[in-house]
């Protein structure tokens, strides 16, 4: 079985020499089918991957409270105003909220984007007006100075903690900062510290403040987008959950909020993805079925061009079997081919793509590769292999 099944790979690689070109554009059409459902998994797996991570990042213990009635979507962590509900929480939330004995902290986030400017630079960056355990809860310490304390919170002072990158955009030298005068929407804010590089666009260009000190022209409504709930441990996060939402209930109806566990959070966004992943890996299939097409059709065209070749094998004593196998096996290694180097350039892709963009490719796009693009070759190649097979003998021979 062995030795049958490598003469024939060789005899198709033979024959693939013979027809360079011709072999080439064949396997272009799979190429470009693999290349593009490998790069639509790649995206859906990265984003994925992408906001499971942020979540893991707020730590365990953890409840988020947001507008409407379920998890929607929003930014990185769900901070700005992606959620569908008309209301908004305040101070008297948050109030509420701390008197719940199994909570041991509150983070109410107010999220806005704005102009910030120094000495005539002008950078877009996204004002979180929050606690000073924001910094905790996403695991952000400072890379120079310091953050903001609970006394700056109380306060409502005008000393902000900028972003890496936006404070790279707005300073030579991000360092020396510290201590500079920024203006926010004709407001003037003193710099205290610069928070270490997360690798997030919202969180590398925050412009961290007191959720008090946006009391005013930045926040006149004086509203929360999300709250954030500490819960003392993961056995009392049920409780905790019910006694949120209870307080809750007092001011809101039960479709205009959420008390949402991390699980949950993540349970839904795994279930998007699937569905996002289904949709866009169909849409891709489309690129295969093309390139499958092709391939039938210049198997189609070998036969015809290798009738006589069939005819003297089969005088010779090649069974049916053996010529239905010779063109399968071609079929399927020119799909494999295209295959295997759609997944090659995917990957080359993926490597440039990934350092300004969430994408991955994990085991199972290699594998649904591999088997994609040879059962490709097999079904479409089956049809001209077996009309091969067919041919009689002796008209075979004498066809010209």
């Amino acid at each position: 079985m062995g030795n049958e099944l490598n003469d024939l790979i060789k005899a198709a690689y033979s024959d693939f020499k013979r027809n360079k070109v011709r072999t080439a554009l064949t396997s272009l059409g799979i190429m470009i089918g693999v290349l593009s459902v490998v790069m639509l998994i790649a995206l859906g797996l990265g984003l994925k991957n992408y906001i499971r991570e942020q979540f893991e990042n707020l730590g365990t213990n953890l409840l988020v409270v947001l507008a409407g009635s379920g998890f929607s979507g929003g930014g990185a962590q769900s901070f700005g105003p992606g959620l569908v509900s008309g209301i908004r929480f305040d101070e008297k939330d948050v109030t509420k909220l701390k008197r719940i004995s199994e909570i041991d902290y509150v983070v109410p986030v107010f999220f806005k984007s704005s102009v910030a400017s120094y000495n005539g630079k002008k950078e877009t960056g996204f004002i979180f007006g929050t606690t000073e355990e924001i910094f905790s809860l996403l695991n952000l310490k400072a890379q120079s100075g310091s953050l903001l304390s609970k006394s700056d919170i109380q306060s409502a002072s005008k000393d902000v903690v900028l972003g890496a990158s936006i404070a790279g955009k707005l300073f030579e030298d991000p360092s020396a900062a510290e201590s500079k005068i920024i203006r926010l929407e004709n407001q003037r804010f003193r710099i205290i510290g610069i928070a270490q590089k997360k690798g997030d666009n919202e969180m590398d260009n925050a412009i961290f403040m007191s959720y008090k000190t946006t009391f005013g022209s930045l926040n006149p409504d004086k509203e929360f987008f999300t709250i954030y709930l500490g819960v003392s441990s993961k056995e009392n996060i049920p409780i905790a959950k019910k006694k949120a939402e209870q307080a809750l209930l007092e001011r809101y109806d039960e479709d205009q909020f959420s008390v949402t566990e991390q699980a949950e959070i993540l349970s839904t966004v795994n279930q998007i993805f699937s569905v996002i992943n289904a949709v866009l890996v169909s849409i891709g299939s489309i690129s295969l079925l093309v390139g499958g097409i092709g391939i039938m059709n210049i198997m189609y065209a070998t036969v015809t061009e290798r009738t006589k070749e069939v005819g003297i094998r089969r005088a010779i004593g090649a069974t049916q079997k053996d010529i239905l196998l010779q063109f399968l096996t071609e079929s399927v290694l020119l799909s494999l081919f295209g295959g295997l180097m759609g997944l090659l350039l995917a990957s080359i892709i993926v490597l440039i793509v990934r350092a300004f963009f969430p994408v991955a490719i994990n085991l199972f796009s290699v594998l649904i590769t591999i088997i994609v693009s040879s059962s490709i070759g097999i079904f479409f190649g089956v049809f001209p292999a077996r009309r091969a097979a067919k041919l009689p003998p002796i008209e075979a021979i004498r066809y010209e």
